[in-house]
């Protein structure tokens, strides 16, 4: 049997023998991440989060909430009129719109509706993350899509509830309007902040790095 280093060391004094085991490195290499790298895989997933924000946009707005003026007698979707609208307007809507028609504006909101400000405010967030190094204009700028995402997800819920089993009052249809109105402004100034944050990276890498004094 096989002595252990203890009994060789024992029997054999200084002169023993022990065998020496080299342990391999805990950290490979070959795995270390270099600056390069992790900007190529933040680029590669904000090409993505663009291209789903942009095919979501397209979906929601385009598509979806356009089909469903079938269902309308032609009137828009609170969702798509920019400017807001009145209890008039949702008078009308809520009698042009039967309940498979409002059951179908509710899973919209629940789905697409859900997913492009969530999509989109994540991208963004990132976008401005990587692009803008000061902390206090980062944070700034990160304002914009969150607010975004907040009145996108509370402008669908308010919509929603003007087309309940009750008639809404003046408070709830000037509720949903304004956050109607606001994540239509916000999304503009969030892609304009997008915007600012890459063009001050590229002005940043254009510009000279300064001398050094000996």
């Amino acid at each position: 049997m096989a002595k252990t280093p203890a009994q060789r060391i024992k029997k054999h004094g200084s002169k023993a023998v022990v065998p020496q085991h080299n342990l391999p490195p805990v950290i490979n290499p070959t795995t270390a991440r270099s600056p390069q790298k992790a900007q190529s895989n933040s680029n590669l997933i904000l090409i993505a989060g663009v291209v789903v924000s942009l095919f979501l946009f397209w979906y929601l707005h385009l598509l979806t909430l356009n089909q469903l003026t079938q269902l309308s007698g032609g009137l828009a979707m609170p969702d798509s009129l920019v400017g807001g609208f009145d209890p008039g307007y949702v008078g009308q809507l809520r009698d042009a719109m039967d309940g498979d028609a409002r059951g179908q504006l509710n899973y919209v909101h629940k789905t697409a509706g859900t997913l492009f400000p969530l999509i989109f405010g994540f991208t963004w967030l990132l976008l401005i993350g990587t692009n803008v190094a000061r902390n206090s204009l980062r944070w700034a700028l990160w304002a914009l899509p969150l607010l975004f995402v907040v009145a996108r997800l509370w402008g669908n819920v308010a919509i929603d509830a003007l087309f309940g089993s009750g008639t809404p009052d003046a408070g709830q249809v000037g509720l949903a309007s304004g956050l109607t109105l606001a994540g239509w402004v916000l999304l503009v100034l969030s892609l304009l902040a997008g915007a600012a944050a890459v063009f001050l990276a590229s002005r940043e890498r254009r510009s000279p790095a300064p001398e050094r004094t000996p």
